[in-house]
């Protein structure tokens, strides 16, 4: 850990897993607007695949789009949905229709558009013929992230600068699946829940709990003064993944911004540094590709036992 609780003054000295008293567990613990289009504004596009134009206390995820991801928003039902808008020539399948009936028994309005009218109103390259807007996902306080109760140690993803909305996305929805506890953002200098981002996750962020704070070297020393292990992903690292030592305590997962990485700051603040072994003759795995691989090792660690 990145240093000793309790202590208010002196250096700071780096814990290993034999000086370390066992963290207390605890389970999961919810959700910027992006401009809203309308089908005459075609100018959010670029914003929404891009940039996030939320305000700074804002996650976003105001408009959805994808079968899957309004299907989940809808199954969820964690926050007001004003409208559902579907394209007049998609032709009936099994999940259109449980989106109709969904926005029927949630009193949705849901309104037909032609396939041009809907493209005009998208936000995105591929909106598979439904469109739904909603009130945004509010972030979580990180102390209440942090003291979620659940039946395994703490697992949270914390994400240093990732500015593209489809690793963003992707991560979320690998969290989600892999049943960690929450992902932590820095407000600033990232990506937030732009449209792209809302449908790569395919639904992840109706139920994943999500954390915006200020600075993430700060945060991380206090999920460090909380008991959690802080393990940063760096492909210089000369342990690897298979070499974690602490996969079966509360630990966070940090992982640095597609190019750079990990910022000085943040690696300083990590226990363990751990890299992905390559055996190819690319330089690395995509952010999200990545964050699967680690966030799946430390499950498969923690049920070895079980």
């Amino acid at each position: 850990m990145s240093g000793s609780r309790g202590r208010s003054k002196g250096p700071r000295r780096r814990a290993t897993p034999e000086n370390r008293k066992p963290a207390v567990s605890g389970p999961r613990g919810h959700q910027s607007r992006d401009r809203r289009a309308t089908p005459k504004n075609r100018s959010g596009r670029n914003d929404a695949q891009g940039k996030s134009r939320t305000r700074s206390d804002d996650l976003g995820g105001d408009h959805i789009e994808g079968r899957q991801a309004v299907r989940e928003l809808l199954r969820a039902g964690r926050r007001r949905v004003e409208q559902v808008f579907v394209s007049a020539e998609v032709h009936d399948t099994a999940i259109l229709a449980e989106i109709a009936d969904l926005s029927e028994e949630r009193r949705v309005p849901i309104r037909q558009l032609t396939r041009e009218k809907l493209d005009d109103y998208a936000l995105t390259e591929s909106h598979q013929g439904v469109i739904a807007k909603a009130e945004s996902i509010q972030p979580v306080d990180l102390d209440m992230l942090l003291s979620a109760r659940q039946h395994e140690p703490l697992m949270v993803v914390a994400l240093d600068g990732v500015t593209d909305p489809g690793n963003l996305g992707a991560i979320l929805r690998t969290a989600e699946v892999a049943g960690v506890t929450g992902v932590v953002l820095p407000r600033h200098r990232a990506v937030r829940l732009t449209p792209a981002a809302v449908k790569a996750a395919a639904g992840a962020v109706e139920h994943l709990p999500i954390a915006l704070v200020g600075g993430l070297p700060t945060a991380l020393r206090q999920m460090s003064d909380q008991g959690l292990w802080v393990i940063g992903l760096d492909g210089t690292a000369k342990d690897s993944i298979y070499k974690l030592r602490v996969a079966k305590e509360p630990l966070t997962i940090v992982l640095g911004a597609e190019g750079r990485g990990l910022s000085h700051l943040v690696s300083q603040r990590c226990d363990q540094l751990v890299s992905i072994p390559q055996n190819g003759q690319l330089e690395s795995l995509n952010v999200s590709n990545a964050a699967a691989v680690t966030i799946y090792e430390v499950r498969r660690r923690r049920e070895i036992d079980q």
